[in-house]
């Protein structure tokens, strides 16, 4: 059997000479980097550095000013997004008159379904099992984005883009998703994380960028002893 030349095999994201502006005024880049499948990768920066602009280049919902992005090797577009990328922004994108259950199975309708894992399931994951007939209008900040991290685990995207994923959460929500990343990961998933400095992912020794306004991007190491932040009570 001939060997598989890992050389060859691109970057699951690859970033190159990436920049966005608005109105003539840089909001970040030019930035390169790449992600791999089964790394978790930091976005850091201060507000207005253009963390969350970052993500809505990556997803497509803008386009860049310059620049370009490739997933597995390939130019992204928006007709293959929803099948490969996932993005949970500071909207969690859910309905509020839908039953978690009822959100997550519209979630299915539009995006598919992982091999694996059903609604009720998932539900079950972030820990909302008994609550598959709740309004979500009715459920705390918390539990809200724990309906929205189950519409995570349903969807076949290898690449996770999340924005400040801790936010809302207390010690249990941020040890969840620290788990939700790792299981994601193992299965050969990427993920970029969005923080101001709120670090909360302690599994292994992910990478960190810097992200400063209108400016390029530094990137250095993690150590595994950051400290859990909590946000705010589920």
């Amino acid at each position: 059997m001939p060997a598989i030349d890992l050389v060859d095999t691109p970057p699951l994201l690859a970033a190159h000479c990436l920049a966005y502006a608005r109105n003539e005024e840089p909001i970040f880049g030019p930035l390169d980097f790449s992600l791999a499948a089964g790394e978790v990768v930091l976005i850091e920066g201060d507000n207005g550095s253009g963390k969350t602009t970052l993500l809505k280049v990556l997803s497509g919902l803008l386009e860049p000013t310059s620049g370009e992005v490739l997933l597995n090797g390939v130019h992204l577009t928006l007709a293959k997004l929803s099948h490969q990328v996932a993005l949970l922004g500071h909207l969690a994108g859910i309905k509020m008159e839908l039953s978690t259950l009822q959100n997550l199975r519209f979630a299915v309708g539009l995006g598919g379904i992982r091999p694996g894992i059903t609604p009720p399931l998932a539900l079950a994951s972030v820990g909302l099992a008994g609550y598959e007939d709740q309004p979500v209008r009715l459920l705390s900040a918390g539990q809200k984005k724990r309906v929205a991290l189950a519409r995570l685990l349903l969807v076949p995207a290898a690449l996770w883009l999340l924005d400040e994923p801790y936010a809302n959460l207390d010690r249990e929500g941020i040890e969840l998703v620290n788990r939700l990343l790792t299981t994601h990961a193992q299965r050969g998933g990427a993920a970029l994380i969005t923080s101001h400095g709120a670090y909360a992912y302690t599994s292994g020794t992910p990478r960190k960028i810097a992200l400063n306004p209108g400016t390029g991007n530094r990137e250095s190491a993690i150590g595994p002893k950051s400290t859990p932040t909590k946000d705010a009570s589920a």
